[in-house]
């Protein structure tokens, strides 16, 4: 080579350049471990040659770089790997042909790339502490707080843009909607739409937030999660009384108890020192699996049963981990060996129970609720010790199988956690069997390696397990608990697989934003409102959900936030809003459950168990305290995508169904609200354009335009019409629902305009969260 080719400037300067861009292309070209490479070996992969040993093929693990060195080096200008996934012959290729896995032309690359880079691995991004990013610099206007920054730097990045803010009667309906599943009460909206600024939508935030709506909307979903019900379950299926602890709930979050008390306090409330009463109470949380009281239950095997459902369900609600996969053997995706399974078992495994329930009522151990609940006094508020179990036979003075069964609980209980005073040895279950122990080794309580971040020694107690849940070093712990605020107000978590943070569930869509807000909870001090303020006040929120075609093109889910969520509301908050326009919802706080109207003989189906219906304020109480019955729930509810509950749910995907309509249509809660919401309506004006725009306003937050509003009038024109013909139809309608009408009004006029109270119900606008 020439020493003088480079010595002009310009061919310099080009060279440099050149040699940037190839640098910068290669850069770009670069292959993730995590978010590309990693999802492909776990779903293809991992099942033969992953974390579980008993299916493990041909002592290779592709999950430790360790492990598979073997077959990501480059021997004699070959790759054992590659030349495994791009084999023809049959017996040769990977996945093999009887897996019914095969790998794409674009998998087949990736792998090949990452291969070619040198094949490195990374940790799991959920196994990893969080820590707090830089909020990115974005050349954009209005943004109100580091979320916008973020969204709007991915929003770039996708070629994607924000939308304009919405109008303040769309903004004050969604803000009531989040935070209390009702419409706004008319003053608020008054006042916000005369001044939407800042302020005053700051003010209003706070406001909401000091409702006890507040509390009642929000902890629908943590009942969700924590499995809450009236019943056990199973087949009987009996009663149970836990509506204390589900009260509880309700008054800690309008409390604003911090969240990491808040999940001590249900793990391990009752081993607190100096444990209060209503932190015992707390621990009914690990006490609302289902029990088994049926006359052929072995109470060795329902009691395994009970342990693992706690496991089970602090795994997905609190850790967002399928933990459960390590019951039966090692974990085939995530790094949690059967081992480690049975030794979070341990922690769990040493409460005084009896296996099988007593067949109605509370199950052992239970506490006794003092009168004054939930307002005790200093003497009041002071945990007790539980009565031991007590046996006696199922059936006595019958024959029977000599099944034993523990005293009973009535409604003045609650059931709690409580510890042996010499713990239960626990054994590794053999194929998660009850009956088939390993009892060479018996095992300490301990968290998974994997899962343990910090130098301190492992917690040996269901107290310090707790402690270790929300100790700052937990990775995941606070990054669940925001995703889940995040999925309760967008619909969609930053991780759409909220119940699963491992290896395959999704990967987050903003994981810079996701660390930051789980940074952000610890150092506020586990303040679950200031995060939902932060979101709630970031110019992200209060967009439009306004979608063109292009946007719904191009991020059908809404995943990276270039709009506002538009969805149905929850079936709770359906429910309620439309008791609340018809100005019949009660609100009450607290108390026993509460039995609406349901289809008749509904138990009777599956039971020999009767629905007894609820009378007065007990039909139009909020849908948080409606009886819930495991194997039969409240039909309007599940109509309506809401969890069952017999098991931890975190995440339900909406559906739309006719049968749906027909419930809005035809449900007699439903007729009965659109009755008295057209009650209102005449109530305000006996002109029947006024009482539409009334009517209209109660659901919408917002007047009809004129082409709405003469489709209206036309429809009560064509309903009056109907029923001053027909005075028996008319009557028929009236009265349906216990309560009865206002008999001062025209028979016709009423049930006209119940019927355009209906339609409007019925309206998409009307159960939708715009």
């Amino acid at each position: 080579m020439s020493s003088t080719k480079f010595k002009n400037p310009l061919r310099i300067k080009l060279a440099i350049l050149f040699l940037f861009l190839i640098a910068e292309s290669i850069v770009a070209d670069e292959v993730s471990y995590s978010r590309e490479v990693r999802p492909i070996l776990a779903a293809k992969c991992f099942n033969c040659h992953g974390f579980d040993a008993g299916s493990r093929q041909g002592d290779l693990r592709l999950d430790k770089r360790e492990s598979a060195q073997h077959v990501l080096s480059l021997l004699d200008g070959s790759n054992l790997l590659l030349d495994r996934i791009t084999a023809d012959d049959p017996d040769v290729q990977m996945p093999p042909p009887e897996s019914k896995l095969s790998l794409s032309k674009e998998e087949i690359n990736v792998l090949s790339q990452w291969l070619d880079q040198g094949a490195e691995y990374e940790r799991h991004w959920a196994f990893e502490k969080p820590t707090r990013p830089e909020v990115p610099v974005v050349d954009s206007s209005n943004l109100r707080n580091p979320i916008d920054n973020f969204i709007r730097s991915r929003l770039l990045a996708e070629g994607l843009s924000n939308s304009e803010e919405a109008d303040p009667t769309t903004l004050i309906r969604r803000l009531s909607q989040d935070l209390h599943g009702l419409p706004p009460a008319e003053d608020l909206v008054k006042d916000f739409c005369e001044d939407p600024s800042d302020e005053l939508y700051a003010e209003l935030i706070d406001q909401l937030m000091a409702s006890p709506r507040y509390g009642e909307h929000m902890a629908v979903p943590w009942l969700d999660a924590a499995r809450y019900a009236d019943t056990d379950g199973y087949q009987n299926d009996r009663y149970r009384y836990m509506h204390v602890w589900r009260d509880w709930v309700i008054h800690s979050l309008n409390e604003n108890l911090p969240y990491d008390q808040f999940i001590l306090e249900q793990v391990a409330g009752d081993m607190i020192p100096d444990a209060t009463l209503k932190q015992q109470i707390a621990t009914g949380f690990c006490r609302n699996h289902r029990i088994n009281s049926e006359d052929g239950s072995i109470p060795e095997e329902w009691h395994v049963e009970n342990v693992v459902d706690r496991i089970d369900t602090i795994g997905t609600a609190i850790l967002g981990l399928t933990v459960g996969c390590a019951r039966c053997h090692d974990h085939k995706f995530d790094p949690i060996s059967a081992k480690e399974y049975y030794r979070l078992f341990a922690f769990f495994n040493n409460v005084p129970e009896w296996g099988v329930g007593p067949n109605n009522g509370n199950s052992p151990p239970f506490i006794d609720v003092p009168e004054s609940w939930p307002h005790l006094s200093p003497q009041e508020n002071v945990a007790v010790v539980p009565d031991p179990v007590k046996l006696r036979g199922a059936r006595e003075g019958q024959l029977g199988n000599g099944l034993k069964r523990p005293q009973a609980g009535n409604n003045k209980t609650v059931m709690v956690m409580h510890e042996m005073k010499v713990p239960r040895k626990t054994y590794l279950l053999n194929r998660g069997e009850f009956d088939n122990p390993d009892k060479s080794e018996a095992l300490v309580p301990s968290v998974p390696k994997a899962l343990y971040t910090t130098s301190d020694p492992q917690p040996r107690t269901r107290l310090e397990f707790a402690h270790w849940l929300v100790n700052d070093e937990n990775p995941l712990t606070a990054r669940v608990a925001v995703n889940r605020v995040w999925q309760q107000i967008f619909g969609l978590g930053l991780v759409k697989t909220s119940e699963n943070f491992g290896t395959q569930g999704e990967l987050p869509s903003h994981p810079e934003l996701l660390d930051w807000l789980a940074i952000e909870l610890i150092e506020s001090g586990w303040d679950i409102r200031h995060i939902q303020k932060l979101i709630l006040a970031s110019s992200t929120y209060r967009q439009k959900s306004d979608i063109s075609p292009e946007l719904a093109q191009k991020d059908p889910q809404n995943k990276f936030l270039a709009r506002s969520p538009r969805y149905r509301l929850h079936a709770f908050a359906l429910r309620d809003s439309l008791l609340a326009s018809s100005g019949l919802l009660v609100n009450k706080i607290g108390g026993v459950p509460a039995k609406p109207y349901m289809p008749p003989k509904i138990w009777r189906s599956i039971s020999n168990n009767s629905y007894k219906q609820g009378t007065g304020d007990d039909l139009y109480r909020r849908s948080v305290y409606t009886f819930w019955r495991r194997t039969i729930p409240p039909p309007m509810m599940v109509n309506f995508n809401s969890a069952d509950r017999e098991v931890c749910n975190v995440r339900k995907d909406r559906t739309n169904t006719p049968l749906q309509a027909l419930t809005q249509m035809n449900n007699i809660a439903f007729v009965e609200a659109a009755r008295f919401l057209a009650e209102r309506m005449l109530s305000h004006s006996d002109n029947p354009r006024l009482a539409i725009e009334f009517g209209f306003m109660e659901l919408m937050t917002r007047n009809p335009n004129e082409v709405e509003l003469d489709l209206l009038l036309a429809a009560h024109r064509e309903f009056n019409g109907n029923y001053r013909s027909k005075p028996n139809a008319a009557k028929e309608l009236l009265a349906v629902g216990q309560k009865k009408r206002d008999g001062t009004l025209d028979v016709a006029e009423h049930a006209a305009m119940t019927m355009v109270a209906s339609l409007l119900m019925n309206l998409d606008e009307a159960v939708t969260r715009e």
